[in-house]
């Protein structure tokens, strides 16, 4: 029987007195504690061997805080690795500076003991949920390369991939809901108790737990849509594209972006819910990642006894080699960028299952048209 090894923790201060502090405080609770007395002596250290979290003092000799994040998390090495900034400094354009630079949190000196534990715990907790997620996408993505292999066996990839999908995002979706759960009870019933630091940082956490259930949801829908059973009907496409707006009404206002909607709509058939999905999906997609603003031109293509949708964005455009990897599973072209790449592979999926066929054309420097099809409601 294997023993779980304990946490290791990263403590990178200039100042003795916290490192000793600090040292014998998180070796009591059982953590593998590393120290380092500036940030060049951490990413030398962080080379052989890698921290499950940092606490990185912002004022120090050499290079500070600041730039010992960066570095870090400018390195696909280390990048995840979660930071805590532990700073004397009350002004709130630091700490602000600290989010922007990857921080997951900070603490104040001087620092209060239990409080630095909490947090820690917490941090290691989300990490750890994360690790799961993404060690369960890593197997799913091999599972898929392999039955993607195995012609002879193309009628079973897909229920093994759902079935595999739906248990792995049904074994997280409780953690992370009770997480959801209790940092929201907190921020709303102790507001009044909690410093301003503190309620801070649960609204960091119930924010980052929103994101890893939607990544869940996205799971269990991915699954789903194989599994049930739907009956087509005729389409009122405006008054689905009026919703899906309503949706992304945050997300136009912060871009602001446009879309521009033909005035007519004709009838096709579909699945109102699941085609609500897609066009989401498209949409944000054209909003985060089209012109600077995104400027998005919805028109309809007849052809024969099916109807073309298309989004027309105002970005860079997409390579041939992109373009091949669009609608693949937990692909994302946009590395840098938030997301558990399932947007596109869901929309693909849906539409497969209404009938209907998914596509992009795209020309660097002119910009991408994504598109997909349904049947027409007089046609089928």
């Amino acid at each position: 029987m294997t023993m779980q090894q304990s946490p290791t923790i990263l403590i990178v201060d200039d100042n003795h007195e916290n490192l000793k502090t600090l040292f014998h405080f998180l070796d009591t609770h059982h953590f593998e504690v590393l120290v380092a007395r500036d940030g060049e002596t951490a990413l030398e250290l962080i080379e052989y061997q890698c921290p499950d979290l940092i606490l990185l003092d912002v004022m120090m000799p050499g290079i500070d805080g600041f730039e010992t994040c960066r570095r870090l998390k400018a390195d696909a090495k280390t990048q995840a690795i979660p930071i805590m900034f532990m700073t004397a400094l009350s002004e709130t354009v630091n700490k602000v500076k600290g989010f922007e630079l990857g921080a997951v949190d900070y603490v104040t000196k001087p620092i209060h003991q239990e409080e630095v534990l909490a947090r820690i715990n917490t941090h290691l907790t989300i990490r750890n949920l994360q690790q799961q997620l993404q060690a369960k996408n890593a197997e799913l993505e091999t599972t898929n390369v392999e039955l993607e292999s195995k012609n002879a066996e193309l009628g079973t990839k897909n229920a093994e991939l759902d079935a595999f999908s739906y248990t792995v995002a049904h074994d997280l979706k409780n953690p992370l809901g009770y997480l959801i759960s209790m940092s929201d009870f907190l921020r709303d019933e102790e507001s009044e108790q909690l410093s301003p630091q503190a309620h801070q940082c649960l609204q960091h956490i119930f924010k980052s737990s929103k994101k890893m259930i939607d990544i869940v949801n996205a799971l269990l829908l991915l699954a789903n849509i194989s599994k049930q059973d739907i009956e087509l009907t005729p389409l009122d496409m405006g008054d689905i594209i009026y919703r899906v707006q309503e949706r992304l009404a945050f997300m136009l206002k912060q871009s602001q972006g446009e879309i521009i909607t033909p005035k007519n709509w004709p009838v096709v058939l579909g699945y109102a819910a699941w085609v609500e999905e897609i066009w989401v999906n498209y949409l944000s997609n054209g909003l985060k990642y089209g012109g600077q603003p995104p400027r998005l031109e919805l028109s309809v293509t007849p052809s024969q006894d099916m109807i073309r949708f298309n989004v027309h964005d105002n970005g860079a455009g997409l390579s041939q080699e992109a373009m091949a990897k669009l609608f693949t599973p937990f692909t994302r072209l946009h590395k840098t960028a938030e997301g558990h790449g399932l947007g596109l592979s869901i929309v693909q999926r849906i539409v497969e299952k209404l009938g209907g066929k998914v596509g992009v054309e795209s020309e660097l420097g002119v910009g991408s048209v994504f598109y997909f099809t349904l049947h027409q409601a007089s046609k089928l």
